[in-house]
């Protein structure tokens, strides 16, 4: 009996790091961790996509680009204070992954945008994007949609004052200088 529990509590204890290991991906030297993306109010036009990216290569790579089906084009980021304006620009030259290293897209920080997207991103949601990186080649990744408290709570785990997307009309947007309400 005692060595039926031990097998059963070593199946249980694989099966949930299997289960937690479910959401991330591996693409050669590159791991992505935890994808995901913010709910959205109806008719929103964009939403924040996230995730940690991991290299154990010995070479950098770069995130240049991606693809999905719910929106009209998908953009990597960056927000970033200067002084007491924060800015947001289009990373046109993609992310560097370091050898060796990690990047971790988060609100405020580094992060897809999903632009002209087709409909809400409902909490408990799924959306698969397909991400492309310089060397590695390209990835079908799942970006599970999660509520605003979820986010936030995701932001403060890392000491950060997250600035949501969905807080601000992208259609009007001067991408240049925004000011940082709190």
């Amino acid at each position: 009996m005692k060595r039926f529990a031990t097998v059963l509590s070593a199946a249980i204890l694989g099966l949930s790091s299997a289960v937690a290991s479910a959401h991330d991906y591996k693409l050669g030297a590159l791991e992505i961790e935890h994808p995901f993306a913010r709910a959205t109010p109806p008719n929103a036009p964009v939403s924040g996509g996230y995730m940690t990216i991991h290299n154990s290569g010995e070479e950098a790579d770069r995130l240049i680009s991606g693809e999905a089906s719910f929106a009209d084009r998908l953009e990597i980021h960056e927000m970033k204070m200067e002084g007491d304006v924060m800015k947001m620009r289009q990373l046109t030259d993609g992310l560097e992954i370091p050898a060796g290293g990690e990047v971790e897209l988060k609100p405020g920080g580094y992060h897809i945008m999903f632009i002209g997207i087709d409909s809400q991103f409902k909490d408990g949601e799924s959306r698969s994007a397909t991400l492309t990186f310089e060397k590695a080649g390209s990835i079908e990744v799942e970006f599970k949609i999660q509520d605003m408290r979820a986010m936030h709570g995701h932001g403060k785990k890392h000491g950060d004052e997250a600035m949501e997307h969905g807080e601000m009309d992208h259609s009007k947007m001067d991408h240049g200088k925004m000011k940082q309400d709190h």
